[in-house]
């Protein structure tokens, strides 16, 4: 068990929400899955709606997410969060894997994503690319990388980073068995056709009214399931009124099956619901953080549960103004003048991913649960009395 109490089962379902992809290649996890693979499957498929697929060389969760227009959990390597350039050069990527053969040279997916790229609606939205510059060789090649992390592409020989330099090439083994998985919708996208990006990404996931009164409340309940999983905080005023309602009477039921599947911890407020990791591996946003940019979104937090509501440039005031304080403790340049843009930008990001505060435009708006990170006077117990 970890520190928090967490059991063989827990731990196969928490790396599953961590990873919804795992192949045989990782034993331990591949190992600890299968152990548990119906409980898991049942769960998911009651719990959430979410399919776990399972076989002698793959699991994978098709994990579908709460919500369709929140952008501040971007996919990331080592930290660095994906930009839409290196999106839309993910997405051409595994188009040309789809109709490549079984191995392909990096410079020849390089190729056929560029073709790719002067498709008119891409041109349409203003997407260029032409693979002559160091940031979109860079860009191509985090694409790649992230295809590596996932196990669509293995490695044979090269090195990415000789390409970047224009100086190499690298050779992969394409596994479509793993390409086939990565997709996850009910419909095929190519039988939606019109309407804009959130139209069709609704109705590749619609699954119809449901007919019975069971049905529509089991929806609910998988939805909610699923945003008390995704979400840091689920706030009651970002809920409709038939999913407040169901959630008024069967909150307690929801956040213990939760509980006792993942090992999350629910803390209730008058504002919402938020499943705590005690182990605090679950996230991609850790709060505290290490570095300046940690110490700078910490710092931050505290300035806005102490005053409320401020705007950006407030902000920007705060922290250069705190600056030489804490210079010797930050990385070089992080107190010179005009840097506080960027770590004020950094430090609301973070704070906006969990829910922490809402951005309006110019205009940072608190909301109830940063009050965590406030400072109050210390209270001396057995001091003297007065």
């Amino acid at each position: 068990m970890s520190a928090s109490g967490i059991d063989d089962r827990q731990l196969a379902a928490r790396l599953l929400l961590k990873r919804p992809l795992i192949r045989s290649s990782d034993v331990e996890a591949f190992r600890l899955v299968r152990r548990h693979a119906q409980h898991l499957r049942d769960w998911f498929d009651r719990e959430t709606g979410w399919v776990l697929h399972l076989d002698s060389t793959l699991v994978r969760l098709h994990r579908e997410p709460a919500v369709l227009d929140d952008g501040t959990h971007p996919f990331a390597l080592r930290g660095v969060p994906f930009s839409r350039r290196r999106y839309v050069l993910l997405m051409l990527c595994l188009a040309v894997l789809e109709r490549s053969d079984a191995q392909i040279a990096l410079g020849r997916l390089a190729e056929q994503v560029t073709l790719q790229a002067q498709h008119p609606e891409l041109a349409a939205i203003g997407f260029t690319f032409s693979l002559e510059g160091y940031d979109e060789r860079r860009d191509f090649v985090e694409a790649v990388r992230m295809l590596l992390e996932w196990g669509v592409l293995d490695r044979v020989v090269g090195d990415e980073r000789e390409f970047t330099q224009s100086t190499g090439d690298a050779l992969y083994d394409v596994s479509r068995h793993v390409l086939a998985e990565l997709l996850v919708t009910r419909r095929p996208p190519s039988t939606v056709a019109g309407g804009d990006t959130r139209s069709r990404i609704e109705a590749i996931r619609d699954r119809g009214l449901p007919p019975t009164e069971e049905l529509r409340n089991l929806r609910l309940r998988q939805s909610l399931t699923r945003r008390l999983l995704d979400d840091p905080i689920l706030m009651f005023d970002d809920l409709d009124d038939d999913e407040a309602a169901y959630l008024r009477t069967q909150r307690g039921a929801i956040i213990r099956r939760i509980g006792e599947f993942s090992g999350l911890v629910p803390e209730i407020r008058l504002e919402g619901i938020a499943m705590v990791d005690l182990d605090d591996d679950l996230t991609d946003q850790r709060m505290p953080a290490k570095g300046t940019e940690g110490h700078v979104t910490l710092l931050v937090a505290e300035h806005l549960a102490a005053v409320g509501d401020r705007t950006i440039a407030d902000l920007h005031a705060y922290v250069r103004g705190i600056a030489p304080r804490f210079a010797s403790y930050w990385r070089g340049g992080a107190s010179e003048p005009g840097a506080e843009v960027g770590l004020v930008e950094t430090a609301l990001t973070t704070l906006h991913a969990l829910r922490l505060v809402a951005l309006d435009g110019a205009v940072v708006r608190v909301n109830p649960a940063i009050a965590r990170f406030s400072v109050s006077e210390p209270i001396i117990l057995g001091g003297p009395k007065p």
